[in-house]
């Protein structure tokens, strides 16, 4: 399994800051060698991977995936409350104050 899709997603969330190297905030263009730990938040889920073998051109991901060890902890349960709760049908336009009102209620904040 990728950790990104691509490329540009993988920078973006660089710059979002949202990855760590050995623990330090890196950059698009920070260098990686054999035994880093890569720590990266993404898609709401925690990824930890250790560089296993650096390449040095672009290939596919299925080569990629044999180049690091993936140490991330297992994705939760997915909630399917959660899955289909916030659904609007296309077109509607935004929500009025008694469809916030309902929504808010749905969700157990206070008014």
């Amino acid at each position: 399994m990728r950790l990104t899709k691509t490329r540009s997603d993988a920078a973006a969330a660089v710059k979002g800051g949202h990855v760590t190297v050995n623990g330090a905030p890196v950059k698009p263009a920070t260098k990686i060698v054999v035994g880093d730990r890569v720590e990266a938040l993404l898609n709401r889920r925690q990824r930890v991977v250790v560089v296993t073998r650096v390449l040095s051109k672009r290939v596919g991901a299925a080569v990629a995936v044999e180049c690091y060890d993936d140490e991330s902890p297992p994705p939760p349960e997915r909630d399917e409350f959660e899955a289909i709760f916030a659904q609007r049908d296309r077109g509607t336009g935004r929500p009025t104050k008694r469809d916030r009102r309902k929504i808010d209620h749905l969700r157990g904040r206070p008014r």
